[in-house]
């Protein structure tokens, strides 16, 4: 929130001597949270929900209301690693953990995820740099 525009790191463990797909997976979410809070809340008349307010009254309840599920969707952190649900919910689910969720979701990329290959020109303009550097470490 002051400005800062960069998160490094993220993967990384030992000072960045050893990389963990686990904790990638783990650092871009939290990345993901973080830009979610760094967006910051839109105030409007769609935010505000006067007229909903106005229906529900005191005592109501605004979860079943349409504005409320439109808005959960776009307005809360939604995360895929952190269980948020009750304890009884999280232990008949089978009690896994972050890391044990992080380390289904990294096998789940390795084995589905189809990369979009880049296009020819950058391939060559990436290798030709690689080929520079690798002249000048000789």
């Amino acid at each position: 929130m002051g400005g800062v525009n960069l998160i490094y790191g993220l993967g990384m463990l030992d000072l960045g001597m050893t990389f963990s797909y686990e904790q990638l997976v783990i650092d871009a979410e939290i990345a993901t949270m973080v830009n979610r809070v760094l967006r910051g809340i839109e105030v409007s008349d769609a935010t505000l929900a006067v007229d909903v307010i106005n229906e529900v009254q005191p005592g109501g309840t605004f979860l079943g209301e349409q504005h409320t599920i439109d808005f959960m969707k776009s307005e809360s952190s939604q995360t895929k690693l952190f269980d948020r649900t009750m304890r009884s919910s999280w232990a008949a689910a089978g009690e896994t953990d972050v890391k044990e969720r992080a380390n289904a979701m990294v096998q789940k990329i390795l084995t589905e995820h189809k990369p979009t290959p880049l296009e020819q020109d950058a391939a060559d303009k990436i290798r030709a740099i690689i080929v520079e550097a690798e002249k000048e470490l000789l």
